[in-house]
């Protein structure tokens, strides 16, 4: 009888008890409102440009009001207030999957204070908390093979592969290239990829193709907001993006057109994977044509 194959040992580092210290924002409201004033909202949009580079295991959001107002009043008001902070969050690439809890806890009674503190104290008061949990280390895991017999898969073709080998009605999927939350440029390591797919196109000059940008994570299959214009075409503007990368490498604009598909096409899974660009060639044949 064979022995097992592969035996997985998984050793616990002890990193792996450690647990990774919450992330806490705080978003302040004016008296009776629910919308996010400007200046609070470019607080939140710095504080969501931080979280990209985490794990994130868990987002919680909890919406308070200060000890003026009936109690219904108050608990509605809280709830819309957590409610708006949750809406920037799916309209900048957070998933809302990672939101667990959007709460209004209605008011929050006053201290014992100096009477002069009163107004500063009912205006810390009127906020929203935001508890970001990062989820802990992964366990280290170790595989021991056996090497008496060899497992062989299909080899999967990569990108550069697909484009060689591309035929009219192909999408291909721009593998590891990643954009940067909220961003329509890519991220450092994604350049030099980008950079030999652009090397690849234009040795097959007789495919014509469509970029496709996407999103993740926003409502209602819109676009998310693009932070560096404030202009909701995050898609569109990931796609004129690498359009505009393309034609610097050299290849004809006259091959190209590029279009944003929102939140329509979502892939499942971690969601910087729907932060992506893909190509589907519309034909193909001699330029001259």
């Amino acid at each position: 009888m064979n022995k097992l194959l592969v035996l997985i040992l998984i050793v616990f580092s002890s990193v792996y008890a450690f647990s990774q210290k919450e992330l806490t924002q705080e978003v302040y409201f004016d008296t009776d409102k629910y919308d996010v004033p400007s200046t609070e909202k470019n607080r939140l949009l710095l504080f969501i440009s931080t979280l990209s580079d985490i794990d994130i295991e868990s987002i919680s959001i909890f919406g308070f009001c200060d000890d003026r107002g009936a109690d219904s009043y108050n608990l509605m008001l809280s709830q819309q207030r957590a409610e708006a902070i949750k809406a920037i969050f799916a309209n900048n690439e957070i998933s809302e999957t990672l939101i667990t809890n959007v709460d209004g806890k209605g008011e929050i009674l006053l201290k014992i204070v100096e009477e002069k503190n009163l107004l500063k104290i009912r205006g810390l008061n009127r906020k929203v908390e935001i508890i970001v949990k990062p989820k802990p280390p992964k366990p280290i895991i170790k595989k021991v093979i056996d090497t008496t017999q060899k497992i062989t898969k299909p080899k999967e073709k990569n990108t550069l592969e697909l484009i060689k080998d591309g035929a009219k009605g192909d999408k291909i999927l721009f593998k590891n290239i990643l954009f940067k939350t909220g961003y329509p440029t890519v991220t450092p390591d994604s350049k030099k990829i980008l950079e030999s797919i652009a090397e690849a196109l234009l040795e097959r000059d007789d495919i014509y193709f469509t970029i496709q940008g996407h999103v993740c994570c926003t409502q209602f299959t819109r676009d998310a907001v693009n932070r560096k214009t404030k202009k909701r075409n995050l898609s569109e503007a990931r796609a004129e993006y690498v359009y505009n990368y393309f034609i610097k490498k050299g290849i004809d604009k006259k091959r190209m057109r590029h279009v944003g598909l929102r939140r329509k096409f979502p892939l499942g899974g971690d969601p910087k994977f729907d932060r992506r660009v893909e190509i589907l060639i519309t034909y193909v044949g001699d330029q001259a044509k």
